[in-house]
C-alpha cells in the first residue's frame, strides 16, 4: 500500500523512545526505504554519510537549549537535508520560535497517513533539487528535449522494437514506422538516428500531415527567390536541412498524390531541384517515414501510391499500443516524473491504488495521453501523493473494480492514524492477493519481469553495490551475480 519512495534513509532523531520505534515501524510499513533512530545526545554518528539521508524527523530533545542546539548543527553543516519537526500540535507552539523557523515543516502524531507520505515526497523532491543544483553545470543532470531519450518498457513488444532498431540502424536502409498516434513513432526515428553512423549529422523531422499540399513541396525542397508569391529569398527546404543525417517524414499516410509522386522520384534518383531552380541537388539522407494509417487499405482505395509505399517499407517497425502493454505503465510513469523534475517542472508521486487504476485504463491517445496526465497531476497536485480518489472517474469503474481486483484505494488512510498499534491492522484489512487476469498470462514472462524488476530495484536501493543488494534479496553474492549477467544488468544500468 505505501508509496514508492526513495532508496535514501530517514534519520529520526527523538528523546522518547517509545515515539521512535513508532516512527520507524510506520516508515518501513509504508516501504519507505532505510530507517535510522538515535537519541538527541548521540544524532552526529548517524550523519556519517548525510548524502544518503533524505529527511530528518526531529522530535522531543529534552530541552529548548537542546533543540536549538540540534537544529544549529543541522542547518550550519547539512543546509541540505529537510527536517521535519515531528509532535502533537501541541509541542509545535512549545518548539523554541528559532527551530520552528528553521524546520522544512511540522509532522503531526498520532500520523495520519497522507499528511507523512505527502510530508516525505515534498522533502525527497526538495533534497534532489537542492542536490543538482549544487552540481557544476557540466554535471548536472541533462534531459534531451524529446519525450524519451530512450524506449522505455519491458514488454515484450518494447523489447522486440529495441530488437529491431538495433538490427537496421547502421544501414542506410529505409524504415516505415507504423502504430497508432502517440504511441512514440518519433521516438524509435530518433533512436534510429542516434544508433546509425549519420548521428553526428541533423535529424531533421516534419510533419507531412500538418502542411498544406501546396506548400509541402517548397518545405521539403526548398525554392529560388520569386518562385512564387511571398517567395522573397531563396531558402533551404528540409531535403538540404538534413544533407547527411535523417529526414523524419511524419504522417507519411497524409500526403496528397501530387506530392507522393515527386517524394518516389526523390527516392528513386536520390537527386531533387528547389522549386523554381533547375539545378539538381544531391540528396544524401536517410528516410525514416511513419504514419498512423493502414497504407495497404490506402492503396485499394487510390489514396497511397503503391510503389511509393514499397519504396518506404523496406524495413517495417511496428510500435505497439499502450493498451498492449501496460506492464510497462509504472517504467513510463516513473520516466515522466523524472523528467519533470529534471525541468523544474515539478514532481509528484502515485499511490499504489492510483498506479493500478492507470495500469488498467485503455488509453486511447497512448503514451501522449499519458504524459500530459502525468504533467496534468503535476499542476494539480504539487510534489503531493496522487491516489485513485484524486483522479478523473474515467479511472475509476462502477462498482471500484478494477480488472479482477477490488480496488482498495489508499486514500482509506487519509484520516487513518498510523499509531503502533493500527498500522498493521489497518494493512490487514486492505492487502488483497492477486488473481490470474480473465484473459490469462504468460507466467514464464510475467515472472521474468518480476525478478527483473526487483534485482534492478534491490541494485538502485543498494547504490549499485551488488554485495548489499544481495542481502536485501536474501540471496548468495554468486547467485545475484549470475543473475545479473543473465539479464544483462551492471552497476547503475537502467534497463537491458
Amino acid at each position: 500500500m505505501g508509496v514508492v519512495m526513495s532508496s535514501s534513509s530517514v534519520l529520526v532523531i527523538d528523546a522518547d523512545e517509545r515515539r521512535c520505534l513508532s516512527l520507524k515501524a510506520i516508515l518501513e510499513f509504508i516501504d519507505h526505504g532505510p530507517v535510522q533512530i538515535t537519541a538527541p545526545g548521540v544524532w552526529q554518528e548517524s550523519l556519517a554519510e548525510p548524502e544518503s539521508i533524505a529527511a530528518i524527523l526531529l522530535g522531543n530533545c529534552g530541552s529548548d537549549e537542546i533543540q536549538l542546539e540540534v537544529m544549529g548543527v543541522l542547518k550550519e553543516n547539512h543546509p541540505n537535508i529537510p527536517v521535519l519537526l515531528v509532535g502533537d500540535g501541541r509541542e509545535e507552539a512549545q518548539y523554541p520560535e528559532a527551530v520552528r523557523a528553521a524546520a522544512f515543516s511540522y509532522l503531526e502524531t498520532p500520523v495520519k497517513y497522507r499528511a507523512l507520505t505527502t510530508l516525505l515526497q515534498q522533502a525527497q523532491t526538495h533534497r534532489a533539487l537542492l542536490r543538482d543544483s549544487e552540481q557544476p553545470p557540466a554535471l548536472r543532470p541533462d534531459r534531451s528535449p524529446e519525450l524519451f531519450r530512450s524506449l522505455v518498457g519491458n514488454s515484450r513488444s518494447v523489447r522486440q522494437v529495441r530488437k529491431l532498431i538495433e538490427q537496421v540502424a547502421t544501414s542506410d536502409a529505409t524504415v516505415l514506422i507504423l502504430g497508432e498516434s502517440g504511441t512514440g513513432k518519433e521516438v524509435v526515428a530518433r533512436n534510429l538516428h542516434y544508433h546509425s553512423m549519420r548521428r553526428a549529422k541533423p535529424f531533421v523531422p516534419i510533419n507531412c500531415g500538418a502542411i498544406p499540399a501546396e506548400l509541402l513541396e517548397s518545405e521539403l525542397f526548398g525554392h529560388e527567390k520569386g518562385a512564387f508569391t511571398g517567395a522573397i529569398s531563396a531558402r533551404q527546404g528540409r531535403f538540404e536541412m538534413a544533407e547527411g543525417g535523417t529526414l523524419f517524414l511524419d504522417e507519411i499516410g497524409d500526403m496528397s498524390l501530387h506530392m507522393q509522386v515527386k517524394l518516389l522520384r526523390v527516392l528513386q534518383e536520390r537527386t531533387f531541384e528547389r522549386v523554381g531552380s533547375n539545378k539538381t541537388i544531391i540528396a544524401n539522407v536517410r528516410i525514416v517515414a511513419a504514419t498512423h494509417r493502414n497504407l495497404e487499405e490506402a492503396i485499394k482505395e487510390s489514396r497511397f501510391r503503391e510503389d511509393l509505399y514499397y519504396r518506404l517499407n523496406v524495413f517495417p517497425i511496428e510500435m505497439p499500443p499502450l493498451r498492449e502493454r501496460l506492464d510497462d505503465t509504472p517504467l513510463l510513469v516513473a520516466e515522466l516524473i523524472t523528467r519533470l523534475e529534471h525541468e523544474k517542472r515539478g514532481s509528484v508521486r502515485l499511490t499504489p491504488a492510483a498506479m493500478m487504476a492507470l495500469c488498467q485504463y485503455h488509453w486511447p491517445g497512448n503514451v501522449r495521453e499519458l504524459a500530459n496526465f502525468i504533467e496534468r497531476l503535476v499542476i494539480m497536485h504539487p510534489y503531493g501523493v496522487v491516489d485513485v480518489q484524486d483522479m478523473p472517474d474515467k479511472f475509476r469503474p462502477a462498482g471500484g473494480v478494477i480488472g479482477e481486483l477490488h480496488l482498495v484505494s489508499d486514500a482509506q488512510f487519509d484520516d487513518t492514524l498510523l499509531s503502533d498499534e493500527s498500522f498493521q491492522a489497518s494493512y490487514d484489512k486492505v492487502s488483497v492477493p492477486p488473481r490470474l487476469p480473465r484473459e490469462g498470462l504468460d507466467l514464464k514472462e510475467h515472472l521474468h519481469n518480476l525478478e527483473y524488476d526487483l534485482i534492478r530495484q534491490a541494485l538502485e536501493d543498494a547504490g549499485g553495490v551488488v554485495a548489499h543488494a544481495a542481502e536485501r534479496l536474501k540471496l548468495r553474492r554468486t547467485t545475484l551475480v549470475e543473475k545479473l549477467r543473465k539479464y544483462g544488468l551492471h552497476r547503475g544500468d537502467e534497463a537491458p
